[in-house]
């Protein structure tokens, strides 16, 4: 399940929102964004969020992390940060879902796109921070009962090339999406 949600997260659509759809203020969205980091890369990060329109922006720049803004018509509480060397593979994702593409087809599209070189991918090891679940307590900036996924992409990896199983199995580090652009270690929590 967590697996699910890491995917489908950093891939919203960048359409704007209905106007009934509340809209956290600035501040508030930059600071829920930003919590999924290790707190000494938090405040140089660029978050990507929502403007009072429900357009999908630019809401503080910043460089090396890039944090997505809890999406407004999301129930459950749910934030991701991922390395900037991601942003092309993720922005695709965004763009490609905006304008209708569903499902399996954004990677499809991805995969062809990074394998003729169209779709740059990150050159070595690239991290992905989310919480998700939980309650925000927006004044103080906290989050409890969140469940934490640590992610580390690593373009066209596979078992064979790290050692890792391509499954997952207890607590170990798995690769998954294996020998494909989004190949990634899924890291439990509890390590």
């Amino acid at each position: 399940m967590r697996v699910s949600v890491a995917i489908a997260f950093v891939a919203v659509a960048a359409s704007p929102l209905a106007a009934q759809t509340a809209i956290p203020p600035k501040a508030e969205q930059i600071t829920a964004a930003v919590l999924p980091l290790p707190e000494e890369l938090r405040a140089g990060a660029r978050v990507l969020g929502y403007d009072a329109a429900g357009k999908f922006v630019t809401l503080r720049e910043g460089k090396g992390m890039i944090c997505l803004a809890q999406y407004p018509k999301e129930e459950r509480f749910h934030v991701s940060c991922y390395h900037e060397s991601l942003e092309p593979f993720m922005a695709r994702g965004r763009e490609l879902r905006a304008a209708g593409t569903t499902g399996e087809q954004v990677d499809t599209v991805r995969y062809a796109e990074a394998k003729s070189g169209k779709l740059k991918l990150p050159s070595g090891p690239a991290a992905l921070y989310q919480l998700f679940g939980g309650t925000l307590d927006a004044a103080a900036g906290t989050v409890t009962g969140a469940r934490r996924l640590y992610v580390v992409y690593i373009p066209y990896a596979t078992g064979a090339s790290t050692g890792l199983p391509e499954k997952p199995r207890g607590n170990d580090p798995w690769i998954m999406s294996p020998g494909t652009p989004k190949a990634h270690i899924m890291f439990t929590p509890s390590m």
